[in-house]
């Protein structure tokens, strides 16, 4: 059973949520011959304060 778990800084659309949930969805069973009932993705979206890049965090300007 694929578990994919996605941690995005911001915060996604549920539109976006469900294209992204599809296309992994997809390929998993395209590439991998996973069945489509058995793949679990979760979101985690964290505020930009949560993220740093180059030791600056992303809500720095």
């Amino acid at each position: 059973m694929p578990y994919v778990n996605i941690r995005i800084a911001g915060i996604l659309s549920r539109e976006q949520k469900a294209q992204i949930a599809a296309e992994i969805t997809d390929t998993l069973e395209r590439l991998a011959h996973k069945p489509k009932p058995y793949t679990y993705i979760t979101f985690d979206e964290l505020p930009d304060e949560n993220w740093a890049i180059a030791g600056k965090l992303l809500d720095e300007e």
